[in-house]
């Protein structure tokens, strides 16, 4: 019952958006567009982040995106939206189970997980709806699919898988690099073969482009306006456009609260301590970046801890969607993104947890010798 509630949810919300969707659509579209057009075109097959340095997202996206081009572009556009949509409802579906595999054997009331979906699933899929639908960002829709299914992996203890679904995701967004501390929630022994599997895939993915045209490079250079309402300008960066150092600084911080996360077994909050980093410092504020939020505060509420309401899911909605429509000021609203990111981050290092798996070991009682 709960996921035919949760899908009738993605579909209202589907009906309310749709209609005024599809903002950033045209940016997938002609990178579909160009990825497939091959040699054919100066500026496309491997040349197309050397000339399109705008196009931010990975070669797995665009070649998603351009399954969608043989239909007329209105057709494309709903179709892509229907079926980013669907992987909604999805994520929740592998979510949940993850939560029962991680959990067996320590007694979890599966009605109470059920319940725990349910009610972080209210809060997801709104935001679900706003990547999906109303911006229409299939790169940022697919980095957070193939995440969801490399956890589903690290749950069971398949090594290859994780690493393969963790590479996918960089490759469809290379923000989803802030996601690679997952690796080390695997045992010690399963890092190798992880790691070798994502490592090649991601240079499977983009090393074809930089070695036929270098000047690839240049994306990661390619800079957004500094908005008002950003978290950086409380940082005191007032720099007008995304500063130097700006990229490489949300990698690096998210990669290193990631494995601080890990190494204090609260590998569930990797995916949001990712996304922290990444609203603290972009300089830009869309609404679609709370997607990965969600989807983290979704990991974190449902593996990460045990209690029926998963607070931290509606936090993270009210906080980061609800006050673009209630708080008029900007600096208010930056100042409110970035309280966001410091508090979550504090809450899921450091709030003790309960480890039901380690404290029902811990309570078995020891074999009595005859």
């Amino acid at each position: 019952m709960h996921l035919v509630l949760l899908a009738a949810w993605t579909l209202l919300w589907f009906a309310v958006v749709q209609p005024h969707g599809g903002f950033s659509w045209h940016y997938l579209r002609t990178g579909g567009e160009l990825l497939y057009a091959g040699p054919g075109r100066a500026d496309g097959g491997l040349n197309l982040y050397a000339h399109h340095p705008e196009l931010q997202m990975g070669p797995v996206s665009f070649l998603a995106a351009g399954l969608f081009d043989p239909f007329p572009e209105p057709v494309g556009q709903f179709l892509a939206a229907g079926a980013m949509s669907l992987l909604g409802p999805v994520i929740l579906v592998v979510v949940g189970r993850s939560a029962a595999w991680h959990f067996l054997g320590t007694g979890t009331n599966h009605r109470r997980l059920r319940q725990r979906v349910l009610i972080a699933g209210l809060a997801f899929i709104p935001m679900w709806i706003e990547v999906a639908v109303r911006f229409g960002h299939l790169d940022d829709v697919l980095a957070l699919f193939f995440t969801a299914l490399a956890v589903r992996a690290l749950t069971r203890g398949n090594a290859a898988a994780t690493g393969v679904l963790l590479a996918l995701a960089v490759d469809s967004k290379p923000t989803a690099l802030a996601f690679l501390p997952l690796l080390l929630a695997l045992p010690r022994r399963r890092w190798l073969r992880a790691g070798l599997w994502c490592a090649a895939l991601v240079a499977l993915a983009w090393l074809p482009f930089l070695l036929a045209a270098p000047h690839s490079f240049a994306a990661a250079g390619f800079t957004i306006p500094n908005q008002p309402a950003s978290a950086l300008r409380w940082l005191g960066v007032d720099d007008p456009r995304t500063p130097p150092w700006d990229r490489s600084a949300q990698a690096a911080a998210g990669l290193a609260l990631g494995c601080a996360a890990v190494w204090r077994g609260r590998w569930p909050a990797v995916v949001l301590l990712g996304a922290d980093a990444r609203i603290a410092l972009d300089p830009s504020v869309y609404t679609y970046y709370t997607a990965s939020v969600l989807l983290g505060t979704l990991l974190w509420d449902v593996i990460g801890q045990r209690r029926l309401v998963p607070w931290w899911s509606w936090i993270g909605l009210l906080t980061l969607y609800g006050t673009v429509f209630v708080v008029p000021d900007d600096a208010t609203r930056g100042l409110i993104r970035l309280g966001f990111a410091v508090a979550s981050a504090a809450y899921v290092l450091f709030w003790p947890v309960r480890d039901r798996r380690r404290s029902r070991t811990a309570r078995k009682p020891a074999p009595v010798t005859p």
